[in-house]
């Protein structure tokens, strides 16, 4: 049973990316997404992470509600070009 707490520090860990606040505002800068690619489909996952994040928001893990912020994250500048914010 894993008891890791899902964090988005955890999150990064579990990807294998860079989990320092640093690391992840760098990364979320770096890869945002338009408003039409989903997450789970972003090109730049490996095909383990890409299968984590599927099974984590199919399955309503307890890991969704962090997967879903970083998707949230991902898609800001989209949203933001969205509601005319940016």
């Amino acid at each position: 049973m894993d008891d890791t707490a899902p964090t988005m520090s955890n999150l990064f860990l579990q990807l294998g990316l860079d989990a320092s606040e640093q690391g992840i505002a760098r990364f979320i800068a770096a890869h945002q997404l338009a408003a039409e690619v989903l997450l789970a489909d972003a090109p730049y996952w490996n095909d383990g992470q890409r299968q984590f994040i599927s099974e984590q928001l199919r399955a309503d893990a307890p890991w969704a509600m962090v997967v879903d912020q970083l998707n949230e994250s991902l898609h800001e500048d989209a949203v933001k070009r969205q509601t005319g914010l940016d």
